[in-house]
This record gives C-alpha cells, sequence and structure tokens, in this order.
C-alpha cells in the first residue's frame, strides 16, 4: 500500500502491480489502516483510492491466497469481513462522511469493482473494464457488490452483470451512471485533479453533509428525507463556514474554508 499526502487530499494506491492489485490479507490490513488515518486526520478533506501501473485498479481477491487459506481450513467468507483483517473494510465504513474519488486506470474486477463502487465519484481511462466475477468461480460479491449494483443501475441490468460475471467497458459504465468520468489514460490524473479542485472549493462540512444525508435518506420517501436530522448538517448549519460562503460572494473574493 502507498499513501502519500497532497495538502487535503490523501491518496491512497494499492500496490501490488506484479499481481494486477489484487486484494490479500496484509492489503486488506494496510487500506483499513489508511482509512483510518484519512476519517481521524481533520486536515485531510478528500481521498482518492487508485491501483499502481497502467494495467489494474485492482482485480479482487487474491485467489491464490484464497486457495493456500483453504487448504489450512480457513473457513470460507460471506457478506462482510465479520472481523477479518482490516475489518471494518472500506466497502463497510458506511458512516464516512469525506469524500472518495477512485482513479480506475484498468481491471476494477470483483472486490476491486466493489471498492469503486463504495467510492462517491469514479473517474475511469478508456481502457478501464468493470466486472463482478465472483459467480463464475462458485464465490459471492460479499463486499457490498450485490447490495451496491442493484441501487446503483437498474435490477435487471444488475443482476444480468451479477450472475454472468460480464464485464462493463468504462464507456458503457458512464451510460449507466457508474461512472462520472472516462478520458483518455493520459489525462486520467488530470480529470482527477479537476474534479478535487472542484470539491475544494466547495464547503467541506457542506460536502459531508450532502453525501450523510443522501445515504442516510436513500431509502425514505420525501416526507421522511425532509424532517430527518443528520449529525453532519447540525455542524454545518451551525458553522463558521456557513457564514464565510454567503459573505464571501457579497464581498466578491474566494471563500477561506476551516470546516468549522
Amino acid at each position: 500500500m502507498l499513501r502519500a499526502r497532497r495538502g487535503r487530499v490523501a491518496c491512497i494506491t494499492l500496490n501490488r502491480p506484479r499481481v494486477l492489485n489484487a486484494l490479500d490479507v496484509r492489503t486488506h490490513e494496510e487500506l483499513s489502516a489508511a482509512f483510518d488515518e484519512f476519517e481521524r486526520n481533520d486536515e485531510l478533506w478528500i481521498a482518492v483510492l487508485t491501483g499502481a501501473g497502467d494495467r489494474s485498479f485492482s482485480v479482487g481477491q487474491d485467489l491464490k491466497e484464497l486457495v493456500e487459506r483453504s487448504r489450512r481450513g480457513v473457513a470460507p467468507s460471506t457478506f462482510g469481513s465479520r472481523g477479518a483483517p482490516g475489518f471494518p473494510r472500506f466497502t463497510e465504513r458506511f458512516a464516512t462522511v469525506k469524500p472518495v474519488i477512485a482513479r480506475v486506470n484498468g481491471y476494477a474486477f470483483g472486490g476491486g469493482f466493489e471498492l469503486a463502487l463504495a467510492c462517491d465519484i469514479v473517474v475511469a481511462a478508456e481502457h478501464a473494464t468493470f466486472a463482478l466475477t465472483e459467480a463464475r468461480l462458485g464465490l459471492i460479491p460479499g463486499a457490498g457488490g450485490v447490495f451496491r449494483l442493484t441501487r446503483q443501475i437498474p435490477f435487471k441490468m444488475a443482476m444480468g452483470y451479477l450472475m454472468t460475471g460480464r464485464r462493463i467497458t468504462a464507456r458503457r459504465g458512464f451510460e449507466l451512471g457508474l461512472v462520472n468520468e472516462v478520458v483518455p489514460a493520459g489525462d486520467l490524473d488530470g480529470c482527477v485533479d479537476r474534479w478535487i479542485e472542484d470539491l475544494l472549493r466547495s464547503a467541506p462540512l457542506s460536502v459531508r453533509a450532502i453525501k450523510e444525508a443522501a445515504h442516510a435518506t436513500a431509502g425514505s420517501s420525501l416526507a421522511q428525507a425532509f424532517n430527518s436530522r443528520h449529525p453532519c448538517e447540525e455542524a454545518r448549519m451551525r458553522s463558521r463556514d456557513a457564514r464565510e460562503g454567503p459573505q464571501a460572494f457579497v464581498e466578491k473574493r474566494a471563500p477561506v474554508w476551516l470546516a468549522r
């Protein structure tokens, strides 16, 4: 795992390019630690998750390690990590309110696709490909793929991809609404940077309140949603930034966000 910081941005890189950034136990542990730090550190407002190299974001679970673990008698897994190494894994951090961008440069299969599905914004290179291949292996997309894909695209479309393991091109992912932007590989970093710049122009407390409220009310009626209350929105409403934004607009200057 590679971790770096660029100002307000945490850059988290799955770093096993020789195996297409497959997710082994150690990677899960390191990824969990990286997101622990991101959530803890008030100076970090945005995370970018990517894979090393130009071939793969991540092809998901390390199947060689899985076979070896099975030989040692480790019990098969099901939905969620349930206390396994790296728990709670990124796909189970339902209370995370800071925005996370997936930078997808190549394959995003199995658990790799599930990581992207759990991100807020997905930017993909033109050659990127997505798939949940677990059914072809006698497995199940247990890190949220079953639940997130059926919520993020039309249900029957999702079921077709889930039950067959068919691949989704980056362009098709954009058409389905899974991908925010598709660009040539050479412009991938520039595109991610433009999203970062736009996010940094927005008040961090507003961004977090929007994310929290959107997720919390996804299954609610409009009446229920309007009458719901959320900690991040309570904080934003009473924050210095809620006054700074309108004041900066009136004074014709850029706002200075303090996230408080």
